[in-house]
């Protein structure tokens, strides 16, 4: 095979790729810093062409042009995941959104529940052997690849080539788009006073050797402000981010002790700086697999001192656990947060950590209710939750019956709202 031959023979613009994709399509867009775009706007830019095409992916750091009032009737946007950027068009019924586990996507791709006509991935240059790394995002992009119709690949020399089960030949891609762009960079979240205290509060929950998950956001940033002392922690992780980089330059992780893939940085997509891209770039110290295997419950397990930290929005007396919406109001999905806190609290001494701050809307709000916003779905079940933490403190309700639990939460609710939930606790338990 003349893999340059066969290379060029694929190579068209972004204009003619568009094109091949008739209307009626399910488009699979690859996800999160890795989401392309020079397909995607030459769409949207030739709007009138199509008709009904469905427009699927979880987050996107960059715009969504589909999601707009003039492209109505001919894009519709399915969220798998709601972001900043999807969020008003899903709350005005402009989009929709299909709740799901994170670790289940690609069984949706590959059993025909939802079919995929056409994937649109962002790639690595190919290497000698016609291999293009998926780069900062394998997660379900390269299942979707894999189940998809049509393959249109934007081919970016500017995308890292990141290890792992994280690749795709040139053979199995229909058309080639080349394009040169940096992966979408996630800007640091602001790591205030509230912050530390509750990633100090995490901190003290890790003990050496653990294997870390940590979600996204100021309050895992700030755990890992706390884990300078600890020692060889290892990553098992949806994603990667800036924060691990310190921690892995000072010798603080270093994956020795973790139970499978000794030695190295487990997850399934990166978001960060383009530091943490260049860090990278075919480091074997760090490999991507897709989600199905990195977010299993199954494969989480089997690390023994297995940690999982991912935040809420509220959280009721009983520990039900609310991360997605605001009563019906859809924020965001529910992520890889069950398939973490499943997984370490299967693990052998594994710990499922929710934190938060204690209060939203500057201070106005009690994260900690007596009762869920009506209509608010439940992410996490009484049942899974072991520790809830806040700047206040630890509630530890694993194995507490309800009137314990209840207690628990007040003591780590802002003092201003402790009042109010223990006339709450009185009522049901007095």
């Amino acid at each position: 095979m003349d893999l340059k031959q066969l290379y060029k023979e694929k190579t068209v613009s972004a204009e003619e790729a568009a094109f091949k994709i008739p209307s009626g399509s399910r488009v699979v867009l690859a996800h999160a810093a890795g989401v392309p775009t020079a397909v995607i706007n030459s769409m949207t830019a030739n709007k009138s062409r199509y008709k009904d095409v469905e427009i699927v992916h979880l987050l996107c750091l960059n715009d969504a042009p589909y999601t707009s009032s003039d492209c109505e009737g001919h894009f519709r946007h399915n969220a798998l995941f709601v972001g900043g950027n999807t969020r008003n068009a899903v709350s005005k019924n402009k989009a929709d959104y299909t709740p799901c586990f994170f670790y289940e996507i690609p069984k949706l791709f590959s059993s025909g529940k939802m079919p995929v006509d056409v994937a649109i991935i962002n790639v690595s240059r190919p290497d000698k052997y016609g291999y293009c790394s998926y780069g900062v995002s394998c997660d379900y992009t390269k299942p979707a690849a894999e189940n998809a119709r049509i393959v249109i690949a934007e081919v970016n020399d500017k995308m890292p080539t990141v290890m792992g089960d994280n690749f795709i030949h040139i053979s199995n891609i229909d058309y080639i788009v080349e394009t040169s762009k940096e992966p979408a960079v996630l800007e640091p979240a602001e790591i205030g006073q509230t912050e530390k205290a509750i990633g100090e509060n995490c901190a003290a929950l890790i003990e050496d050797g653990s294997t870390l998950q940590l979600g996204i956001g100021a309050i895992p940033d700030a755990v890992l402000l706390f884990l300078k002392n600890k020692r060889d922690l290892g990553i098992h992780s949806e994603m990667v981010s800036d924060g691990v980089l310190e921690l892995v330059e000072a010798g603080v992780i270093t994956n020795k002790n973790k139970t499978i893939h000794k030695g190295k940085m487990i997850a399934t997509f990166l978001m960060g700086s383009k530091r943490l891209y260049d860090f990278v770039d075919k480091n074997p110290m760090i490999e991507l697999y897709p989600v199905d295997y990195v977010n299993n419950p199954l494969v989480i397990m089997q690390n023994r001192k297995m940690v999982s930290i991912n935040s809420c929005l509220q959280v009721d007396l009983m520990g039900q656990i609310a991360s997605e919406s605001i009563g019906l109001k859809q924020f965001s999905g529910v992520g890889g947060q069950v398939d973490y806190v499943r997984g370490a609290s299967m693990s052998e001494d594994g710990k499922s950590i929710i934190a938060m701050p204690s209060t939203a809307c500057d201070g106005k709000v009690s994260r900690i209710v007596p009762f869920l916003s009506q209509g608010s779905a439940v992410t996490t079940s009484r049942n899974d939750v072991h520790y809830v933490v806040t700047e206040y403190g630890v509630a530890d309700l694993w194995g507490k019956t309800l009137r314990k639990r209840a207690e628990a939460l007040i003591e780590i609710a802002h003092p201003y709202f402790r009042q109010s939930l223990t006339e709450e606790y009185e009522k049901r338990f007095s």
